[in-house]
């Protein structure tokens, strides 16, 4: 399994095992898609089952606040 960002993929396993570099670089992937989600419309949103509130509220989260399983 990997976390996707739009230039290159990191391998989700090494997170935990790896220092300051990946989990920066998952920080930025979240900080980048989360701001991708904030710049959806209603229309995509729709598209892909979320509110326009539940697209705020994921898009506010902080940077280190992630899923848990990108930091196995």
């Amino acid at each position: 399994m990997t976390a996707h960002c739009n230039t290159h993929a990191i391998p989700v396993h090494h997170v935990g095992s790896k220092g300051l570099f990946a989990r920066l670089s998952l920080a930025h992937a979240a900080w980048r898609q989360r701001r991708a989600l904030a710049r959806l419309d209603n229309a995509a949103l729709n598209d892909i089952g979320i509110s326009r509130a539940e697209a705020q509220n994921e898009s506010a989260r902080p940077v280190w606040d992630v899923p848990s399983h990108w930091l196995r």
